[in-house]
C-alpha cells in the first residue's frame, strides 16, 4: 500500500510544487473515509490540489462553483414534470459523483451549505421524500475562502465537525515558486496526470487502514485528550465522539501512509491540529485555536 501511496505523492508533485505535507494531510483524510476542507487565499492553489488528488485516485468527478444565489436543488437535483409519462422525473445534480469538488463553498448562503450535510454524513440524499444512494467511494473536498473576504457566509458548527480535516496550503516556498513560474500554466498538467488507482483499489486499501491495529494504551490516548477538551476551561465547547472517531480513522490512515501496520502517539499527534483546528474554539476570544495553541495543547496530555 505504500508504494501506492508513493505513486500519489509523485504525481501530485508534477502538479503542487513543495507541498508535500499538505498532499499527505489530504491523502490521510480522503483513505481514513473522511471529508476535507481545503482553507485559503484565492490564488494559493486549492482547487488545483484538489483536482489533482481527484484525477490520482481514478474516480468519478465532479467540480460544483458556489455562489450566494445557489439553490439546494442545484447541487441535489430536481423533479421534473415528464409529459410523455405523465409522471415527475427526478433528475441527479452534481452531487452523484465520487468526488465532488465544493469549490468556494463559504460564498453560497447556510440554506444551500446545508444541503450536504446529509450527503457527507449519511451518503444519500433526500428530495421529496425520497431517499437516493450515493456512489461509493463518496468524498467531498471543499475550498473555501478566509471569512474577512467579501461575499462569505461562515460554515455553521453542524456542517464543519462533517469534514474530518481542515488544512491550508499556503504560500510556496521560493524554490517551488520558480518551479511554477516556469512551468506555467498547470491545467494542462494536471489533466496529463494518469490515475494511480480506481474505484475498487481505493476501497481495498480503505478496508486495509481500517484494519490497522490500535492498542488499548492508544485508546486511552484518545479518550484523555477528549476528556481534557471537555473539561479544560480554555474552550467553548469539548471536542465530539465524531472527533475521537475521526483520530482513529486519521491516524490508522497516516500510518499505513508511512508503512506501519499499527499506530504510534506520534500519528495522532501529527494529524491533531487537522482535526481539533475547526471543532475547538477560546471561551474567551470565540476565535479557533492556532496550529501552534493546538501543539501546544498535546503537551498538556501525557502520553500513556
Amino acid at each position: 500500500m505504500k508504494k501506492a501511496f508513493d505513486d500519489i505523492i509523485t504525481a501530485m508533485s508534477q502538479v503542487v510544487f513543495g507541498k508535500t505535507h499538505e498532499v499527505k494531510l489530504a491523502i490521510t483524510c480522503l483513505f481514513a473515509g473522511g471529508h476535507l476542507l481545503i482553507e485559503d487565499r484565492p490564488g494559493i492553489g486549492k482547487t488545483t490540489l484538489a483536482k489533482a488528488l481527484s484525477r490520482c485516485l481514478g474516480l468519478g468527478f465532479t467540480r460544483m462553483q458556489y455562489t450566494s444565489d445557489m439553490l439546494p436543488g442545484d447541487l441535489l437535483g430536481v423533479s421534473i414534470f415528464d409529459q410523455t409519462s405523465g409522471s415527475f422525473v427526478f433528475h441527479k445534480g452534481p452531487v452523484f459523483t465520487q468526488v465532488l469538488l465544493a469549490d468556494e463553498i463559504n460564498r453560497a448562503t447556510p440554506k444551500s451549505q446545508s444541503a450536504l450535510l446529509e450527503a457527507m454524513e449519511e451518503w444519500q440524499v433526500t428530495v421529496e421524500g425520497k431517499s437516493y444512494p450515493l456512489a461509493k467511494p463518496f468524498f467531498v473536498i471543499a475550498t473555501q475562502n478566509p471569512l474577512e473576504q467579501s461575499g462569505t457566509f461562515p460554515l455553521p458548527e453542524s456542517q464543519l465537525d462533517r469534514f474530518l480535516m481542515r488544512i491550508s496550503v499556503g504560500y510556496p516556498d521560493r524554490k517551488a515558486e520558480r518551479e511554477l513560474l516556469e512551468k506555467g500554466n498547470r491545467k494542462h498538467t494536471i489533466e496529463s496526470i494518469q490515475p494511480v488507482l480506481d474505484t475498487h483499489r481505493v476501497m481495498d486499501i480503505r478496508r486495509n487502514i481500517a484494519a490497522i491495529h490500535v492498542s488499548g494504551a492508544f485508546l486511552d490516548y484518545v479518550q484523555d485528550l477528549l476528556d481534557f477538551t471537555r473539561n479544560a476551561p480554555h474552550f467553548t465547547h469539548g471536542l465530539s465522539p465524531r472527533a475521537g472517531l475521526a483520530f482513529l480513522h486519521a491516524t490508522r490512515s497516516w500510518a499505513c501512509i508511512h508503512g506501519r501496520d499499527h499506530v504510534i502517539p506520534e500519528d495522532l499527534q501529527a494529524v491533531f491540529p487537522y482535526i481539533a483546528g475547526h471543532r475547538l474554539q477560546s471561551r474567551d476570544t470565540r476565535a479557533e485555536y492556532s496550529f501552534q495553541q493546538l501543539r501546544d495543547l498535546l503537551m498538556e496530555v501525557p502520553v500513556p
